[in-house]
Order: C-alpha cells, then sequence, then structure tokens
C-alpha cells in the first residue's frame, strides 16, 4: 500500500533534512543551564549520565568506545523530561519535546 499523504510517513523509517545531534546538542545545553542554576538537581544519576557525554559535545558526540550523545539522550528521555518538569525548566521542556518527536 503507497502512502501519499507526507502526514503520515513514520517519523522513525527517516530522519531526513532533521538534525538530530542539534536537538541532543540543544537538551544537553538546557540540561547544564539547569544544573548551574540549581546545583542541587546534578545528582548521582546526573553525575554517571554526564561521565558519558564528552566534554566538547557540540563538536565530538561520542567519547571513544561509547554511544553517542543521541543514543544517551534519547535513552534517558524520560529522566531528563522528569528532571525539566521538577524544577519547572519550560527552556528544557521545550528542548527535549522536540528532541523527543523530531529524534527518539
Amino acid at each position: 500500500m503507497e502512502i501519499n499523504n507526507e502526514m503520515q510517513r513514520d517519523r522513525y523509517v527517516s530522519f531526513q533534512n532533521i538534525d538530530c545531534y542539534e536537538n541532543a546538542v540543544v537538551v544537553l545545553d538546557a540540561l547544564y543551564e539547569l544544573f548551574a542554576l540549581y546545583p542541587e538537581s546534578k545528582d548521582a544519576f546526573w553525575l554517571r549520565f554526564e561521565s558519558f557525554i564528552p566534554t566538547e559535545y557540540k563538536t565530538v558526540f561520542a567519547k571513544k568506545d561509547s554511544k553517542d550523545i543521541l543514543y544517551h539522550i534519547c535513552s534517558n528521555i524520560f529522566y531528563i523530561a522528569a528532571l525539566f518538569e521538577t524544577y519547572h525548566f519550560e527552556k528544557g521542556l521545550a528542548c527535549i519535546e522536540k528532541a523527543e518527536l523530531e529524534c527518539c
């Protein structure tokens, strides 16, 4: 069955023209902004999460022998969203929603 309607296309089939790494970078920027505003939000879970993220995550998307930043964002999407919700961080919620809908 051929689908002619663009709106019916499954987003998981093609990410053409979507910069998912840029979405991941924006989420990480928001996460680090939240940590700067609320240092107590960075608990042991987030310290462990951060250990998988390259320091230069805007240009280096993965540490050697590790998954890339998009993988880490998508596999922790609900934890990240919950953190943003806990601190009522609207900017972060908008970023994570966009990343989830477009890339995860």
